[in-house]
């Protein structure tokens, strides 16, 4: 399953359909913080996609419509992503997204021994 963790990144084309015969739609009260509004309205999405047995739990704004669009979207990625594995879109673009992080923090790490070693000289040149 932790192909399933690259869900939820944007612009993902070619992504497999869902139909409303497919899902199964529950709302809920969110949990986290906000108080009296989290705890009295249900307004959280639960999305359950039938044939895979995959569900996503939506809680990111207050709008129970947004919610469910949201949740719609996050549900079709991860689908996608557990029929089609590494073949999807969206774990393409998280292996891409990994490799830029990746060679961001070994850049930041040269320019970090750089200065090091320019200091180390600055202090044995004063000597």
């Amino acid at each position: 399953v932790p192909l399933l963790q690259a869900a939820g990144k944007k612009d993902s084309f070619n992504l497999l359909g869902l139909t409303e015969a497919e899902l199964k739609e529950q709302f809920v009260r969110g949990d986290g913080p906000g108080g009296q509004a989290t705890n009295k309205t249900n307004n959280c999405v639960v999305l359950k996609h039938i044939p895979s047995g995959i569900v996503v739990k939506c809680h990111q704004t207050r709008s129970v419509e947004q919610n469910r669009k949201i949740a719609r979207e996050i549900l079709q990625e991860k689908v996608d992503l557990f029929y089609k594995g590494e073949e999807s879109d969206v774990f393409k673009e998280k292996k891409a997204s990994e490799k830029k992080k990746q060679e961001k923090k070994r850049r930041a790490k040269e320019n970090l021994e750089r200065k090091k070693r320019f200091k180390e000289m600055q202090q044995s040149d004063k000597k």
